[in-house]
Formats: C-alpha cells, sequence, structure tokens
C-alpha cells in the first residue's frame, strides 16, 4: 500500500494498516519539521477520539486534550450559551492542537517500523485501474523514482498527486464558492471566553476557539483580495473587541499575533472516491469549510473505514467493504457539508449587493432566535455540531 500524504488522513490509515500486518509506506512531499509544526484545527469529534482510543493512538490526547462542550453565540440581539454537552447525543469535543496529534501518530508509525519518505513529491497515480498501479515521484535529492502498490490512497489533500491523477470524465466535481473570507489568527494569549464565541456583527463574523491555555485561535470576516498582512495587530485585536462586543461582555485577553492566513471558504467533493486502486482520503475526497470543524474528524473517519475495508480484502478477499467504500464516505461528507453550510449562513449576514439581503437578515437573526429558544433545534444543533 502506498500512501500519499502523512496528514491526519494518511497517518492513520497508516497506523491501522500497520496494526493489522499490512505493509505501507508513506511519501510525504514536505518536510518531517514542517509536517509536525501545520497549524490547524483542534476541535476532536466523540466518535474520532473513540477511534483513536480503540487503536491505542489516543495516549497524547488522554494527557494533553480537553474536553470541551460549550459555545457562545453574540449578536445584536444579545448573547447566549449552549452546553451541548446535555443536548443531542449528549457528546463533547476534544480540543487538542492538530499538530500535536499529527505529531503523535507519526511518532507511532516511525516506532512500529513504519516507513515515510519525507520531501518526496508524488508526481501522478498510474495504472490505477490495472493489477500493479504505481505513483512517480521526486525524491528528496531530486531523483525521479517510482513506487509500485496493489492499492494507493490519496490522502495529499485538494491539489495532491491523486486529484489530479484521475483520468478526464471519470470524477463529478460538485464546487460552492461560500462568497465569504476569514483572517485566520494564532495569537500566543490566554482565552478570552471558557467557550467556543461566535461574534455576529454588522461588520463581519468574529470567531474564539482556545487552543491551549495560552494559546488562542481567532477568525475575522475579511474582505476579499486583502492581503494577510495588511492589518496591523492593533487595528486587528481592536476589531475583534468591536466585534465580540468587548465592551459589553469583557475585554479580550491581548498577546502576540503569530500567524495569519487568509481563508477563502469553499466547499468541494469529488464522486465518486474510488477509482479501480487508487481511494481518494480526507480533503483529496471532499473539501468542507472550517466553519463547523470536520475537516480532521472527517479524514479519521475515512481512514478507518478504508482500513478495515482494505483489510477485509488483503486478508480474507472479501472486496465488499472496497466496493462499498464510495458511497458509504459521501453519506457522512455530504451530511457534514449540509450541517457547514447552515452554520456558515447562521454567522454571516448576506451581501449589502443582495438586493434580498434584508430578507436574509432577517432569516438569519430567526434561525438565531430559534437557536436561542428551542429545544429541538438546540438538539439537532449538538448532534451535528459533534458527530460526523
Amino acid at each position: 500500500m502506498v500512501i500519499l500524504g502523512a496528514g491526519p488522513a494518511g497517518l492513520v490509515l497508516g497506523n491501522l494498516l500497520r496494526d493489522r500486518g499490512i505493509d505501507c509506506v508513506i511519501l510525504e512531499r514536505a518536510e518531517r519539521a514542517h509536517v509536525q509544526t501545520r497549524a490547524r484545527a483542534g476541535f476532536l469529534a466523540a466518535a474520532t477520539v473513540r477511534t483513536l482510543e480503540a487503536h491505542g493512538l489516543a495516549e497524547g490526547l488522554r494527557r494533553g486534550g480537553r474536553t470541551h462542550s460549550t459555545c457562545e453565540f453574540r449578536t445584536e440581539d444579545g448573547r447566549f450559551r449552549l452546553d451541548y454537552s446535555g443536548l443531542g447525543r449528549g457528546e463533547r469535543h476534544t480540543v487538542y492542537p492538530q499538530q500535536s496529534l499529527v505529531t503523535d501518530l507519526l511518532t507511532r508509525f516511525l516506532a512500529r517500523g513504519g516507513r515515510i519518505d519525507f520531501a518526496t513529491e508524488a508526481i501522478a497515480v498510474q495504472d490505477a485501474d490495472g493489477d500493479r498501479p504505481s505513483v512517480t515521484v521526486r525524491e528528496a535529492d531530486g531523483r525521479p523514482g517510482r513506487w509500485h502498490a496493489r492499492y494507493v490512497a490519496g490522502c495529499d489533500g485538494r491539489y495532491g498527486a491523486a486529484r489530479r491523477s484521475l483520468p478526464p470524465g471519470s470524477v463529478r466535481r460538485y464546487h460552492c464558492d461560500h462568497d465569504v473570507t476569514w483572517l485566520g489568527l494564532l495569537a500566543e494569549a490566554p482565552p478570552s471566553l471558557d467557550a467556543v464565541g461566535y461574534a455576529v456583527h454588522g461588520r463581519g463574523f468574529a470567531g474564539h476557539m482556545a487552543r491551549t491555555s495560552d494559546v488562542t485561535r481567532y477568525y475575522l470576516q475579511y474582505e476579499r483580495g486583502t492581503a494577510a498582512d495588511a492589518w496591523s495587530e492593533e487595528r486587528i485585536w481592536d476589531e475583534l473587541e468591536l466585534r465580540m462586543r468587548a465592551a459589553r461582555y469583557g475585554p479580550l485577553r491581548r498577546g502576540r499575533i503569530v500567524r495569519r492566513a487568509v481563508v477563502d471558504l469553499e466547499s468541494d467533493v469529488l464522486e465518486p472516491l474510488r477509482h479501480g486502486a487508487l481511494f481518494l482520503v480526507g480533503d483529496a475526497a471532499g473539501l468542507i469549510s472550517p466553519a463547523a470543524a470536520k475537516g480532521a474528524n472527517l479524514a479519521v473517519l475515512e481512514a478507518s473505514i478504508l482500513a478495515q475495508a482494505l483489510a477485509d480484502d488483503l486478508r480474507h478477499d472479501d472486496r465488499a467493504g472496497l466496493d462499498a467504500y464510495s458511497a458509504r464516505c459521501l453519506a457522512y461528507i455530504w451530511r457534514a457539508q449540509e450541517f457547514s453550510h447552515w452554520m456558515i449562513r447562521l454567522l454571516h449576514g448576506p451581501s449589502g449587493a443582495d438586493p434580498a439581503a434584508p430578507f436574509h437578515e432577517s432569516l438569519r437573526r430567526s434561525r438565531l432566535g430559534s437557536l436561542r429558544t428551542s429545544r429541538s433545534r438546540q438538539d439537532w444543533f449538538a448532534e451535528h455540531y459533534v458527530g460526523v
């Protein structure tokens, strides 16, 4: 088995295959240090934690993870909180920085004899419809190379070799640009709320997500096309305080902003997810906006489904799981996409250029009001917010 990409999808898949005695190699285009320091989402769903625990991959998570179950909405109509651990299925998130999880998974994979070739760029997957697919690569020293395997897992993201290698006309792409842009920020500052904060404001959305006791992630809705470094730190903090209504609910705890990134909120799904011996996993299968924190959780779920299906085929000559892989994963992906789309519409006002903007703005306020007062809506929210 050749696995493209050493993110959560590739590393979970590699570890689960090693547990089942299936030989595999992971090819990663970045250096190891970069892989272990990429700051990404940190909210793990209960099902994700159960999967990691069941396979002995949660030791670091148990030491350093923090359970979390509260979100706070701040709007022009006031603020309200939801303790979602008492709603829906009664589940919580575990906050654990993705770079820490990746480091844990990577360390365990290598300690158990797994092989990862870093700084190795996959160029193309070839002969996926045959019995002996191959992956052409550019090795770390710049020389060309080729890997052969029974199966290839494309865990290398939206722009990776797996997607590029799909035959023309073999896949249907579903894409949505939500016309919303965020400035993602990582600040060396203690959390200012003991909850995930969602602030809806006339000037745009602002979000607060704790990562550790001294690091907090913030988001600001941002004008598309504006460079990440266009605003000074003082302007950023002032804007966060304005949108989060700090004058009314208490000041934010400021600190040095150590990372910035502009994120255009998009959704992107491919169908099917299997092409002969090539399987798409994680962001290669479907890109989801960060509004609902589903990306890493979907990646772990898909990797676990594929690992079991591969084990059934390679050890028991049972191909039913591989044949069902695409349809099974797409059902989860579309459910997550639906909730993500609902969250985007909940948190962001319509464009002022839209002649129907007043109508859509009133709908958004009604949705927030329903979430504040309706137990059935709160149960629905909790089930989809934590679930995958």
